[in-house]
């Protein structure tokens, strides 16, 4: 027997014994797709370098689901909305919303789409996952849907996106509204990226336990974001983040009952731990105070617990951001918990239409660094 035909054999026998892996796939959604539904695809055995895209239609898509597998840096596994002629965004929609019946996670009532936390597939840590290109909407009560309990009703702290656990997740150019929470992401997670995405018109009436976005995380990113107002008579906060490692950079942040409340961790001491935990950065952000819009301050740093061993105590970064306020009152520029919290606070443009006398820079605590800042006379 030749050495060529020795060299075939073992390569066959190699293949038998250890198959190579199955290449990435494409799982399209949409009319005259693949796939009519979104539940059709197989969520359960997706892997590293597939991709699921949803193509816009007409009406809705009113089903949820939870994303838990382990891409890879090099090949990420990928949620895609393939957006309609005139560029409007796949719309999932939790009103009625069913899910598929092969997946199991637990948790259902907290979010429209989950990424983390599931039986079926037992993924402990999903990794290097990208959301992105869709308008997901209306999970909170009183609407229900249809999961492995059969009729459920949404929680009050449910979510548009509800990240139980995730390592390297990117939620980009998504529209998040008409949910308690337009994004949460709980204290499992490591390296958030939120970007390019709209996130307005959530809350729970009468509540201050419900916001725009609720995120407690180690490395949580937002950038070009839009942050618009919260629901009509609902009381929370715009942008509202216990991480450890927190950058919000060149955003447009809108009313709330604060822009911004950056407090202590609440369900996990990793974050209180981490060395990331005592900076936070601020920076290149417009933020928009309308008169009658709840709190008084626009920035909120440290802690709300009242467990002060656990707040913050470092520094926040805020630099280059354009404040706005409409306010006929006061407006406070910054509340920090403690004096062990520090603001060095530079080159911001801090503007009231009030007189300059109706602007404080700082509330009764903590210790502000203040340089190059454009303030109203008075």
């Amino acid at each position: 027997m030749s050495m060529i035909y020795r060299i075939l054999i073992l390569l066959v026998l190699f293949s038998l014994c250890f198959p190579l892996p199955a290449a990435p796939g494409t799982y399209e959604v949409g009319v005259g797709k693949t796939f009519a539904n979104i539940g059709d695809v197989p969520w359960e055995n997706l892997k590293a370098g597939d991709q699921v895209l949803i193509y816009w239609r007409p009406q809705s898509y009113q089903e949820k689901w939870v994303i838990a597998v382990r891409g890879t840096e090099l090949q990420p596994f990928v949620v895609r909305g393939v957006p309609g002629q005139s560029g409007e965004l796949p719309i999932i929609d939790g009103r009625d919303a069913t899910t598929r019946s092969q997946i199991n996670f637990w948790n259902e009532d907290r979010g429209v789409v989950k990424i983390g936390g599931a039986n079926t597939p037992a993924v402990d840590l999903p990794t290097w996952i990208v959301l992105e290109n869709l308008e997901i909407r209306s999970g909170r009560p009183p609407y229900q849907f249809t999961g492995r309990s059969g009729l459920t009703s949404y929680g009050s702290n449910a979510a548009t996106i509800y990240v139980g656990n995730g390592q390297n997740i990117t939620i980009r150019n998504c529209i998040l509204h008409d949910s308690g929470n337009g994004l949460f992401v709980a204290s499992a997670s490591r390296n958030i990226l939120v970007e390019g995405c709209w996130i307005y018109d959530n809350g729970i009436e009468s509540s201050i336990y419900a916001h725009n976005t609720c995120t407690e995380a180690i490395g949580m990113v937002y950038q070009f974001n839009y942050l618009g107002p919260l629901r009509a008579n609902c009381l929370g906060n715009n942008l509202k983040d216990r991480s450890a490692g927190t950058v919000v950079r060149y955003n447009w942040i809108e009313s709330g009952n604060r822009q911004l409340d950056l407090v202590d961790a609440e369900d996990s001491m990793d974050p209180v731990n981490h060395p990331s935990y005592r900076k936070t950065l601020v920076y290149g952000n417009i933020l928009i105070e309308p008169d009658g819009a709840g709190n008084s301050q626009i920035t909120h740093y440290g802690g709300d617990s009242g467990d002060t061993s656990i707040y913050r105590k470092g520094t926040l970064y805020f630099y280059n951001n354009i404040v706005v306020s409409t306010r006929t009152g006061n407006t406070t520029l910054l509340r920090l918990s403690t004096n062990e919290e520090t603001c060095d606070c530079r080159n911001n443009i801090v503007y009231v239409t009030a007189p300059g006398n109706r602007l404080a820079l700082l509330d009764s605590s903590g210790i502000m660094h203040l340089n190059n800042n454009w303030l109203k006379t008075g």
